[in-house]
């Protein structure tokens, strides 16, 4: 049976795969619904590729400019936010989150509360509402299937398994590319780089989020709602040769652990046709060519990202949004120049000191927090440059 499909962000590097798959299976996979930030171009190649009916344009301002490109088509263009929430409850089976950032909050909410199953590629979803998401998956009967590879690996090793027998999670990180640096290089370390990733293709935000070990973080307080599991039985361990995705051991000493190339085109694959599986063109491994697998406990102290992390989840409330939207603004900031660094985890460690905020009851709510967060961080950033 065909099963239907929205991808949300279909013009980004997940969106992108996400396609590639779906157009090496067709017979599978039918696109109903496609959205965009901006780029109303891509978008409508998509539409032409796919014969999806509706596509969505975030920025309202490229409405006209979408409606003209589709003209002729089957396809019905709209634009904003309650079109893209229109997106992800429409008729389909999948919806694709992969949304940058907080913009992908409440249409994945409305994917969730309308009972879908949703493949989450949107770290910001779970770490800023994760207790509000879950808790609204529980409500709706949605299914909420990871897309990020290491929450992917988790999910995979769980297939089969009770809960109860699980004894503890372990993150796998590459280490980015300060893994083996000093104190003194990281301290010196340019934009330049702290996105030159040594095993994955990304982009710039996620880049430097490896560079500080932020994204592994973030994947701590995910790890916690998809999974379900404290703080203390999720662990983090470097393995720079990014072969074993993730880990889990069980109560009797086993563990078992995900193996796969560096192709996000696995975890998308088994989101897509999950509970069975489908071909994909990812490089198999070759271990005997690969000879080794390397593993270390990360270093808390030239990396205090992870223990920012730890700390904005056991705290909880507020917490965890304070820390991905001051994070942002800080890697945004050293993006442009403004700030090096280390400044990155010192501005974060400042807003999460500072805030004191009440735990968010809606979307709303999240969104508030994230808002007044980016403002404060902001006046820091250049309070700091001044």
């Amino acid at each position: 049976m065909t099963r239907k499909i929205a991808i949300l962000g279909a013009t980004g590097s997940i969106g992108k795969s996400t396609l590639d798959l779906i157009e090496r299976s067709p017979d599978r996979f039918e696109v109903t619904a496609v959205t965009a930030a901006t780029n109303v171009e891509a978008l409508a190649d998509v539409v032409r590729r796919t014969g999806a009916k509706l596509a969505v344009v975030a920025d309202e301002g490229r409405y006209a400019d979408l409606s003209e490109l589709l003209a002729g088509t089957n396809c019905r263009a709209a634009a904003g936010e309650n079109a893209l929430i229109e997106a992800a409850t429409a008729d389909a089976d999948l919806v694709i989150a992969a949304i940058v950032g907080c913009a992908g909050l409440k249409p994945v909410m409305g994917a969730v509360g309308a009972g879908k199953t949703v493949a989450l590629a949107n770290k910001e979803a779970l770490v800023t509402a994760g207790a509000l998401m879950t808790d609204a998956a529980r409500a709706s009967g949605a299914t909420l299937l990871p897309i990020d590879s290491e929450h992917n690996a988790i999910f995979q090793c769980l297939a089969g398994n009770r809960s109860s027998d699980v004894s503890r999670l372990i993150l796998t990180a590459s280490g980015g590319p300060f893994r083996a640096a000093s104190a003194e290089a990281i301290v010196a370390a340019t934009p330049a780089q702290a996105v030159a990733h040594p095993n994955w293709s990304m982009g710039a935000k996620i880049s430097v989020d490896s560079a500080t070990m932020m994204n592994k973080g973030l994947e701590l307080i995910e790890a916690h709602y998809l999974f379900g599991l404290p703080s203390e039985r999720i662990e983090i361990l470097v393995h720079p040769q990014s072969v074993v995705h993730s880990m889990v051991e069980f109560v009797d000493g086993s563990i078992l652990a995900q193996l796969g190339s560096a192709d996000m085109r696995i975890p998308i694959a088994y989101a897509l046709a999950w509970p069975e599986r489908m071909a994909t063109p990812a490089q198999r491994l070759d271990l005997a060519a690969i000879a080794r697998l390397d593993f270390e406990p990360p270093d808390a102290n030239r990396f205090p990202a992870l223990r920012l992390a730890r700390e904005a989840l056991e705290e909880g409330a507020a917490a965890p949004i304070v820390l991905n939207a001051a994070n942002e603004v800080a890697v945004a900031g050293f993006l442009a120049g403004r700030i090096g660094f280390p400044e990155i985890t010192r501005l974060v460690d400042e807003a999460l000191t500072g805030a004191d905020y009440a735990a968010p009851g809606t979307i709303s709510d999240v969104l508030e927090i994230d808002r007044v967060t980016r403002t404060s961080a902001e006046a820091m950033m250049t309070a700091d440059c001044s």
